[in-house]
């Protein structure tokens, strides 16, 4: 039997103890099984209005007092028969709820495959169908609402049009190729190059949103560094509004990194405390220091923590140069500022007291420019995945329009093009992508 037909059966609310929990049948068979384990109660329920039943087991016990939901034909989340079954929440209900439905007929769901069947019913296209993994991982209000975006097909729009403009190019073309006789303008000039050209612009315009997209379901890796006893630990303690890393005078108290997640604005930060720069560290210190050169190379963000109170260090222990935003913590700014650092750009912070943290706020939002025009409600922001399949069209457009300019035969431009339309297509899934479908879906929860 062909595994897309089977039902299928799954928890599809959190696990562990609860008030209620949600456990979803879909499948042909879906209400057949539903009616052996309910004594028939699926079948008389009206379609999509709850109804009271009875989980009974096979020797006609009481497992639970249920409330069933029943989908009809393809009006359903995953296009086709769903029943939707609400029982108590306990582990042990659940688990034997669960368990009978298996008994009269269904087979565990996989990971991500009531959401697989809704695209291969045509109920998403592939981009929908990622959010809903981005909506249920979402940790900040920016990333939910770019996931209710893309849900609400906002990149499958967008790459759609891409792509029909490009079915276009593509036909004209080859229409001229294969029917010369019909006089077809092959219109293969400079209006034609023109159409790749803006075909091309709409895929940067998407391209750029990948970072912005990665920040959102990553976070910004924000690496809090600097010399010993300046006050990096007393900074993320700070941010978080908890005491998660230890605070001594002592130097070298953190030894290795330290990582937490906090929300700014929306977007989440990936604090990551790391050990003191110093040149006379030695052992295992050395290694932390070794860690955090390492991290601060792959930072998005650094926080580079000064002690005011004292001079300005010389030290050999340099930062990477490849740090795209850095904001200074001119920290114990309430113990006084040394002469050194007068007129020095940073921000003045007393983790002690918390005065300066809107300003340092403030400094993280305009390095990481998280103004309502380049975060606003408009922002769709592309995966990995969209944005591999974006470049490999643009290059594919691109080798398209110099064989045109080169005159080479169109026959080898319509190839490129062809091509550029494929990758286009993988992005909401129009052609056949049984690897790229298997790695999406295998990351989704049981249950979804």
């Amino acid at each position: 039997m062909n595994r897309d037909t089977e039902t299928i059966a799954a928890l599809a609310s959190g696990g562990g103890t609860a008030a209620v929990a949600l456990i979803r049948v879909s499948g042909p068979n879906a209400e057949g099984v539903a009616d052996v384990v309910t004594g028939f109660a699926a079948s008389a329920a009206t379609e999509r209005r709850a109804t009271r039943a009875k989980v009974i087991d096979a020797a006609g016990r009481i497992i639970d007092d249920v409330l069933i939901t029943v989908f009809r034909g393809d009006r359903s989340f995953t296009g086709e028969p769903v029943v939707e079954i609400a029982c108590h929440g306990g582990r042990l209900v659940t688990r034997r709820v669960l368990g009978r439905l298996l008994e009269c007929g269904a087979r565990p769901a996989e990971a991500g495959e009531f959401t697989q069947r809704a695209f291969l019913h045509g109920k998403l296209d592939l981009t929908q169908a990622e959010a809903v993994m981005d909506l249920i991982s979402a940790q900040s209000d920016l990333a939910l609402r770019a996931a209710h975006e893309q849900l609400e097909g906002g990149i499958g729009r967008q790459t759609n049009q891409l792509r029909e403009d490009l079915i276009g190019l593509v036909a004209h073309l080859e229409a001229w190729i294969d029917f010369p006789e019909e006089d077809i303008d092959p219109d293969t000039g400079d209006l034609f190059t023109a159409r790749i050209t803006g075909v091309r612009e709409g895929i940067a315009r998407l391209l750029s949103t990948a970072e912005q997209g990665r920040i959102l379901r990553e976070g910004v890796r924000t690496v809090i560094c600097g010399r010993p006893n300046a006050g990096k630990s007393s900074l993320l303690n700070l941010l978080l509004g908890s005491e998660r890393a230890i605070v001594s005078d002592e130097a070298g108290t953190t030894r290795d990194t330290i990582e937490e997640m906090v929300i700014l604005d929306g977007v989440p930060l990936r604090l990551v405390d790391t050990a003191g720069l110093r040149d006379e560290a030695g052992g295992i210190e050395r290694e932390g220091i070794r860690r955090t050169m390492k991290e601060a190379e792959r930072a998005d963000l650094l926080l580079v923590v000064r002690d005011a109170t004292l001079p300005e260090p010389q030290s050999t222990v340099e930062l990477p140069q490849n740090a795209r935003r850095t904001v200074t913590v001119l920290n114990k700014s309430d113990l006084g500022e040394h002469a050194d650092w007068a007129g020095s750009a940073g921000v003045r912070l007393s983790c002690t007291s918390g005065e300066g943290l809107e300003d340092l706020r403030l400094a993280i939002r305009e390095a990481l420019d998280l103004g309502e025009a380049d975060w606003g409600e408009h922002s769709v922001a592309i995966n990995t995945r969209h944005r591999d399949c974006l470049r490999r069209s643009d290059a594919a457009l691109e080798a398209a329009d110099q064989l045109l300019s080169q005159g080479a035969a169109p026959e080898l431009a319509a190839l490129e093009l062809r091509t550029a339309l494929d990758a286009l297509g993988e992005i909401a899934g129009k052609v056949d992508t049984e690897e790229v479908l298997g790695a999406i879906f295998s990351q989704f929860c049981i249950g979804k």
